[in-house]
């Protein structure tokens, strides 16, 4: 069996400035991702989701614990310069606000930052440029100015910028949490075909519930450790607990815990709005 993509051992972290009593934001976590899924990371406000995310592609170095990325130890003091390059090389990170990744007047430009800053040379740098922009969707947007665009259409040139780096795994700190409907949907639709049609890795920090049910599985921090850790309907399931941690469950889900509570037999999982209809469909056919 091949070993996990990401493996975290012990995991803790307390913010410099801290009195030894308080207790650290991440308080000896472990968990394992295995390559090509897609997990969404849920906590309230503290629970230490954007630390997690900032140690994996090691902006910040843990208290205690160990990180292994892809077989290697990222956590070793012995690691070089080089070697946290080459792990941000294959650890991409789209933040919330996509103007602050975004460096260049013309999209493609902005695209072919990272490479260039890597070296590549110029012929594979288009190739790239316009297969990335290809892959979210924004090719037609090549030679546009990005102030121009859409808070949805910067963040998925951000997303584009980030993917020419050939990254294996792209961590999403609150990426869609700026943006209106339309371009949530437009950044989430693109996820998900690097996830699904590319095979890459996703690690999503969200704190929308109708986002976090469309991955393979969401783990719940909370005090600085892993809460919950299962499906989406696993997780959902657990509507009580997930409440007294300050987090709620998708409007769907809601609706057919609170129709099984007034006596409806609803079977089946339900952690989004076509599950939720088939659910609802399949009792008002009974009932004819």
């Amino acid at each position: 069996m091949a070993p996990p993509f990401i493996k975290i051992e012990g995991l803790s972290y307390r913010y410099e400035g801290e009195e030894t009593g308080i207790h650290p934001v991440l308080n000896d976590l472990s968990m394992e991702i295995e390559e090509g899924s897609f997990v969404a990371v849920l906590g309230h406000n503290g629970s230490g989701k954007s630390t997690l995310a900032k140690l994996l592609n090691m902006i910040l170095t843990p208290s205690s614990g160990k990180i292994f990325v892809d077989g290697k130890e990222i956590t070793d003091e012995a690691m070089t310069d080089e070697d946290v390059l080459s792990l941000r090389k294959s650890m991409g990170m789209v933040f919330q606000n996509p103007d602050n990744q975004l460096v260049a007047t013309i999209v493609e430009d902005d695209v072919a930052f990272g490479p260039e800053n890597l070296g590549i040379p110029s012929e594979e740098i288009r190739a790239r440029v316009n297969e990335v922009l290809s892959d979210v969707g924004m090719l037609e947007y090549a030679t546009h100015e990005p102030h121009r665009l859409s808070g949805g259409q910067k963040q998925r040139i951000a997303i584009a910028g980030v993917l020419a780096m050939l990254p294996k795994c792209i961590i999403f700190d609150e990426s869609t949490a700026m943006l209106d409907p339309i371009g949530r949907k437009e950044v989430m639709d693109a996820i998900l075909r690097l996830n699904r049609e590319k095979g890459i890795t996703v690690i999503m920090i969200t704190h929308y519930m109708e986002e976090a049910a469309l991955a393979d599985r969401i783990l719940v921090l909370h005090d600085g450790n892993v809460l919950l850790d299962g499906t989406p309907s696993e997780v959902f399931e657990q509507e009580a607990l997930l409440k007294s941690c300050g987090l709620n469950v998708p409007q769907c889900t809601a609706l057919v815990h609170q129709l099984r509570e007034r006596g409806l037999s609803l079977e089946g999982a339900c952690v989004s709005i076509e599950q939720c209809a088939d659910l609802l469909v399949k009792i008002l056919k009974k009932e004819q």
